[in-house]
């Protein structure tokens, strides 16, 4: 069974017409799992058939505004959702702040081989110290996160801008990395940094879930926890439990703080 994660920050002003041709079309291709439409942009995590889904990302890709789509791909043996959902969100991720659209202009970011490299060096290529810092919620960091990571427990990433605010002072002189899941929550959280005047902020470009993918487990303890019945992924992107995580992806409620 082919999974998939994947967003987009792209204007969609049509997204009450989009909802039920894109329910459709991934009906039709037997695919479970939830779509997030927002008018900032698209949030999914799908899973099918091999064929279905990548026919289904093909599909969206045609429409020229989801043209940039780079789904991220893990594989399990039973499929983790119960059912499909295409909703409706005022944000694709929620942070209460409007004024960050990272649709009008992402944050530096940086690739996951170069992170590796920096971290085994100790230092980024113009020798400042590197400060990992995770931007989920406090019960995702507990499954596992980078070596050394600045952890300030949210309980949920509205309460991240507070948080920078309170702890400005420990990033500054560093070159921050933040990072996430899959890489929606570091879009929002680098802008919001820069426009604080935090100049030295990348965002780790993928997330966790493609650092996996590209570098492995380097200088990162523990699981990666995912919104869907395989709870957790282990580094090399294999399931870590047999069981559906209370916290499943298909809560509309949890959805929103995903990737």
């Amino acid at each position: 069974m082919l999974n998939i994660s994947a967003y987009l920050f792209v204007p969609l002003p049509d997204r009450e017409q989009l909802r039920p041709r894109l329910f459709e079309a991934a009906q039709a291709r037997d695919l479970r799992g939830t779509v997030l439409l927002a008018e900032e942009g698209i949030n999914l995590f799908l899973a099918g058939s091999a064929e279905s889904v990548r026919g289904f990302v093909e599909e969206l890709r045609a429409d020229p505004r989801f043209a940039a789509l780079a789904p991220k791909e893990s594989w399990s043996e039973q499929q983790p959702f119960r059912r499909l959902l295409v909703k409706l969100k005022r944000e694709i991720i929620r942070m209460n702040h409007p004024a960050i659209r990272p649709a009008a202009g992402r944050a530096p970011a940086v690739d996951a081989p170069t992170l590796k490299r920096w971290l085994d060096q100790g230092h980024d290529d113009a020798g400042r110290p590197v400060a990992l810092l995770d931007a989920r919620n406090a019960f995702e960091v507990d499954y596992g996160t980078f070596d050394g990571a600045i952890d300030w427990r949210i309980g949920k990433f509205t309460e991240f801008p507070q948080a920078v605010l309170a702890h400005r002072r420990e990033l500054e002189g560093k070159t921050v990395v933040s990072f996430c899941t899959g890489g929606i929550r570091c879009e929002k959280a680098a802008i919001y940094m820069h426009d604080l005047g935090l100049t030295n902020v990348l965002q780790l470009e993928g997330g966790i879930l493609k650092y996996f993918e590209e570098v492995g487990g380097a200088h990162y303890h523990g699981d990666c926890f995912v919104f869907d019945g395989r709870e957790a992924l282990a580094p090399d992107l294999s399931a870590r439990s047999a069981h559906a995580s209370a916290r499943a992806f298909e809560d509309p409620d949890l959805a929103v703080k995903q990737t």
